[in-house]
């Protein structure tokens, strides 16, 4: 005996809720996109054309494809005809991947993703997941949408445009040494401006219209031949003119796009070409993407943020600017692993945000090894006399100090130095372990104070039971949502280009994460 099956019998359509389970994904999706407050919504009003799909749909069935891996468009629309869930979501709406796809690249969508993360914060501490005592940083590269072999790098721009100059130079020192146009005025010795060749340009054009003109005007034909041939070398010097000022214009636009960045691809100019860890084996490769980075608390994405600069030392600072402008208040302790130490960061987290920063510092761990602590030569071993403000080497030779000294990175930072030099080191045996100074010149000794205290700082603080057992949260926090989006997801290349873009993608990929996380714990 079998259970009634009749295709041809018709059955009555129910509330696709009750197809549904208790704890189904659906059900967070729904609630936590309900929560977004409407004023979110009003940049999308619009009083001219066909009523538009509610964003609150739209931003549902976007977030539901993305907790089931599923990021291209046209998988969507499929999933809409497809999945009940999604069919729930949609409420019989079926929008195309055309639609799908122009909702999430647009502007206004990133306030509504920005909301999302808000909202499952405050849902969290209501449901006591997280205590807000610390926040968990670190960031990760994703691969852009960007073509291979697109790379442009500014040292060979730069090398090019110095070559362009110095042609440019050579052409127009040419012209007046022939006298076929008048000096013009010149900002600068240095190099040509755009409007500088322009001018070249048509003082050589009115040469050429000039010979034009006689060439046409004589009957002779040996005369005319000898006009031909001394036009010859004008009309030459034109061609060569504009292609300087075309590839000069290029270059600007290149430089324009670089800014502080080294390189950039054709495809995806806001992706940076960055060392990419591929396989389990680790095997870096060069390919254009982004660094993201994240903040985390309970193995849950609470802020995010893209960076086109692949090292993460300089995106701690505008990352905790952006989480406190636009998602919460910091907490009590910052964590993060020595690729963020450095007295600019402690600097700022300390004296400026008035925090405590449990982040280590690139030679944490090596100090605490005992060859480290041993070695005689390692000035952090020297003996150091506070009154005299000298240092001993392992030749009993002092170490007075000399001068102080101000350097200036990249990023305009300044550090404060205390320069020390040896007496005399010429004769010394032990110079070849102790120096690699050239002979003649004596041992010195650079030491940042403000840069010592704060490393004594973070041993303190990592020496404590509390803040020791915080840090060693750090990574089973953080590192496992990295884990949850390229693995579990599959999140590992993004589908978009441009920051903007990329930037709601992003935020869409970790919330799918965050849900699904949510979920399993429910």
């Amino acid at each position: 005996m079998f259970k009634n099956y009749n295709m041809n019998q018709l059955v009555l359509p129910l509330d696709l809720e009750v197809k549904l389970q208790n704890n189904d994904i659906a059900f967070h999706i729904h609630h936590l996109v309900e929560s977004i407050p409407h004023e979110a919504l009003e940049s999308f009003l619009r009083n001219t054309g066909c009523p538009a799909y509610h964003p609150r749909m739209m931003l549902k069935i976007i977030l539901c494809a993305y907790t089931q891996s599923v990021f291209s468009g046209r998988k969507i629309e499929e999933l809409l005809r497809d999945s009940i869930r999604m069919m729930w979501l949609a409420q019989g709406y079926e929008p195309s991947y055309r639609t799908i796809n122009r909702f999430r690249v647009q502007p206004e969508v990133k306030e509504l993703i920005r909301q999302c993360f808000v909202q499952f914060r405050c849902q969290l501490i209501e449901e006591k997941l997280i205590d807000q005592e610390a926040i968990f940083i670190d960031g990760t590269k994703v691969e852009a949408n960007a073509n291979k072999f697109t790379f442009v790098w500014k040292k060979s721009i730069e090398k090019y445009h110095q070559g362009l100059i110095e042609k440019s130079n050579q052409l127009y020192n040419e012209l007046l040494e022939k006298e076929i146009m008048p000096e013009i005025e010149r900002e600068s010795e240095e190099q040509l401006t755009l409007e500088e060749l322009a001018q070249v340009v048509q003082k050589v054009e009115d040469v050429i219209t000039n010979y034009d003109k006689k060439i046409e005007s004589s009957a002779d034909v040996a005369e005319r031949k000898a006009l031909r041939s001394e036009r010859k070398y004008p009309k030459q010097v034109r061609k060569h003119l504009i292609d300087f000022i075309e590839r000069k214009q290029k270059y600007q636009r290149d430089f324009e796009i670089f800014g502080t960045r080294n390189s950039y691809s054709k495809t995806d100019p806001d992706a940076t070409f960055m060392r990419m860890k591929d396989d389990y084996m680790q095997n870096g490769q060069l390919k254009a993407g982004y660094n993201v980075q994240i903040a985390t608390e309970g193995q849950y994405a609470l802020a995010y943020s893209l960076f086109s600069n692949p090292t993460d030392t300089r995106t701690l600072i505008p990352f905790l600017d952006e989480i406190e402008q636009h998602y919460f208040e910091l907490p009590k302790h910052i964590v993060a692993d020595a690729g963020y130490g450095s007295e600019q960061n402690y600097d700022d987290i300390l004296s400026r945000r008035k925090r405590e920063a449990l982040i280590t510092y690139n030679l944490y761990l090596k100090e605490q090894k005992k060859k480290y602590k041993q070695n005689e030569f390692n000035p952090d071993n020297w003996h150091y006399d506070e009154e005299k403000d000298e240092y001993t080497c392992p030749n009993q030779q002092r170490l007075a100090f000399k001068y102080h000294s101000v350097r200036t990175d990249k990023s305009g930072f300044m550090r404060e130095l205390k320069i020390y030099e040896c007496e005399e080191c010429s004769g010394c045996p032990l110079r070849s372990l102790c120096t690699k100074a050239k002979e003649g010149n004596n041992r010195k000794l650079m030491v940042n104070e403000k840069w010592e205290q704060q490393k004594e700082y973070v041993r303190a603080k990592l020496s404590e039971e509390k803040t020791s057992s915080i840090y060693r949260k750090r990574k089973i926090d953080v590192e496992p949502v990295f884990g949850f989006l390229k693995a579990n997801l599959r999140f590992t290349r993004f589908s978009v280009r441009g920051k903007s873009k990329v930037g709601n993608e992003m935020g869409l990929a970790l919330m799918a994460v965050n849900i699904r996380k949510f979920t399993a714990n429910n």
